[in-house]
């Protein structure tokens, strides 16, 4: 987890206390925002060109943007990096209060997304027609996009959960791939007392991971509708669900104190002594080129559920293409996004490494079929796919998401790391959750 800069929680507070108030900043030099925007005006818009400027740090669209400005030579696409995740949204805030240096396109993962549109900052895409492509994306991404009948972006990929397992270490010491959490402890207890060194997993409080455990559990902690907010983290089923057996796997000391992304937690993966991962479906990549020693040894599973015999999964992380209110060229800047995430811009970026969110990619043959060299040859895709339609679609974040994870150590982290326990963490995260809504304008319930 990234540490936040006290310039970067400065920002993302502007950003909370500019939503209930902010207004589009800019002018642009398509249609009226009412106008409904048809194919043949995208066409045409195509053909006069112009220039766009696209805000995102995912590395797979520069072949985006080189296979886009080869197809449509009198439109120059400028890519900026101007940072990643909060360090993003914090600049792209910046801009539109200012009135000035506003992308027309933006990268805004799921969890930020409605942070930015109740802001008023992003365009609603129904008059292009967006909302027709509902079933040609997976249920979670499309569900993070959509508020209603407005869609506030195109998902860019997704993060179906699976369970990565080091085969290796389990065979070693007898210990069946868990389909279930309660068989996932009895998993955790059984390797800890065969190898004191190894553990289950790696944990130290993640909000990211917390989140799509109880959202695979069928909790729905939050819920908005405009600015009335309720947050439930202490009689939500799920979040009930996921404090008993998380409970018991701190308390037992079955999960390794390692951060995740840090050198400890490669070469934990590498040696064996972190034997699983439950994580999203982008996660082989980095298998590859951050754990090349233990290649063989990994494989995917589905992910193990709640209730014996369900079919359940969630998403884990994952981001999307937003067009911002104050972008001035709307028409070129929604043909891009539909470009990359909805038409031949999607292979590039699959063949690049990117797990899609289009239904068609997921189904397609080719797709199902890649052999996964580093996971012993395994069709690991058609254990992502099918998570991506086990996902359900009644899930939303806070309207302020983006500072409820930045404060989440500050309250569920001391369960890792003293003797205050989980379910007392979450009802913290809900205290500080509810005071900072609030705070900020809107009228939140618990």
């Amino acid at each position: 987890m990234r540490t936040m800069t006290r310039r970067t929680m400065r920002g993302l507070g502007l950003l909370c206390a500019a939503a209930l108030s902010l207004t589009a900043c800019g002018s642009s030099d398509d249609a009226g925002s009412d106008t409904t925007v048809t194919g043949g005006d995208l066409r045409a818009a195509l053909r006069e060109g112009g220039s766009i400027t696209v805000w995102a740090w995912e590395p797979t669209l520069k072949q985006v943007v080189s296979d886009f400005e080869k197809e449509y030579p009198k439109v120059k696409v400028k890519l900026v990096n101007a940072g990643t995740g909060n360090d993003q949204y914090t600049a792209l805030q910046n801009a539109v209060q200012a009135g000035s240096g506003v992308p027309d396109v933006a990268q805004i993962e799921y969890y930020a997304l409605g942070q930015f549109a109740l802001g008023k900052s992003l365009e609603d895409l129904g008059r292009y027609g967006a909302a027709a492509l509902k079933n040609d994306y997976s249920p979670g991404p499309w569900s993070s996009v959509s508020v209603g009948d407005a869609v506030y972006a195109l998902p860019m990929d997704s993060g179906p959960m699976a369970l990565f397992y080091n085969k290796k270490v389990l065979d070693k010491h007898s210990i069946a791939t868990p389909t279930t959490w309660d068989e996932y402890l009895e998993a955790a207890r059984a390797l800890h007392a065969a190898d004191p060194k190894a553990y289950i997993t790696n944990d130290t409080g993640d909000a990211g991971f917390t989140t799509s455990m109880i959202w695979q559990a069928g909790g729905t902690p939050f819920k908005t509708r405009e600015t009335e907010v309720t947050v439930d983290l202490t009689g939500d089923k799920g979040v009930a669900a996921f404090t008993n057996i998380w409970q018991k796997l701190i308390d037992e000391k079955l999960l390794a104190p390692i951060s995740p992304w840090s050198d400890e937690w490669y070469k934990g993966l590498a040696d064996g002594t972190i034997a699983t991962l439950p994580i999203g479906a982008w996660m082989p990549a980095n298998f590859a080129s951050g754990v090349e020693s233990a290649a063989g040894d990994w494989r995917a599973a589905a992910l193990p559920q709640w209730k014996k015999g369900a079919e359940v999964s969630s998403e884990n992380g994952g981001s999307s293409l937003a067009l911002m209110k104050a972008g001035k060229k709307k028409d070129l800047a929604y043909a891009f996004n539909q470009y990359a995430n909805h038409a031949e811009g999607v292979q590039a970026r699959i063949e690049a490494g990117a797990f899609p969110a289009t239904t068609a990619d997921l189904s397609s043959p080719s797709f199902l079929d890649t052999p996964f060299p580093y996971f012993g040859g395994q069709k690991a895709n058609e254990i992502f796919a099918r998570s991506a339609t086990q996902v359900p679609e009644n899930w939303s974040y806070l309207p302020f998401q983006v500072y409820a994870n930045s404060v989440f150590n500050d309250s569920v982290g001391k369960a890792y790391v003293s003797d205050t326990k989980l379910a007392d963490g979450l009802k913290q995260w809900q205290e500080a959750a509810v005071t900072y809504g609030n705070d900020q304008g809107f009228t939140v319930d618990k």
